[in-house]
């Protein structure tokens, strides 16, 4: 697995897809383009949510500049155990055991031998369903 990503231009972007912004995988919200200056060539600004940790950021950059996106794999888990505000799953294809924070909103949702699909990116890992829900 390792470092996941891509190198796009930025004139490809559309908001619901992801860019790094500080070496952190973010989704975008909103990208606006700048007109080409006396000085120079349009520039995009780029609003983004990070996926892991909700903190906005923004970017501004030459919009035919490349930058990177992260990969972001989706895959299913089953849940083995919960440990107070922990979970622990096994990946459904490699077999993998991992812990991750059990969100509060899927908290009343998980029991044992569920499957729940999550998302892993940049070495972070993140719940996003309950599978049967």
């Amino acid at each position: 697995m390792g470092m996941d990503k891509q190198i796009v231009e930025i004139r490809t972007l559309k908001p619901g897809r992801y860019i790094l912004i500080d070496n952190v995988p973010c989704r975008i919200t909103a990208i606006t383009h700048s007109k080409p200056g006396k000085h120079g060539g349009a520039k995009a600004k780029i609003d983004a949510i990070g996926i892991f940790d909700n903190q906005k950021r923004s970017v501004i950059k030459p919009a035919g500049q490349k930058v990177e996106v992260p990969i972001i794999h989706k895959r299913t888990a089953q849940v083995l155990t919960t440990i107070g505000d922990r979970v622990q799953l096994m990946d459904m294809e490699t077999y993998e055991t991992f812990e991750l924070p059990l969100e509060e909103e899927i908290k009343d949702k998980i029991s044992e031998g569920m499957e729940v699909i999550y998302m892993e990116s940049m070495g972070q890992r993140m719940i996003l369903q309950v599978k049967g829900e």
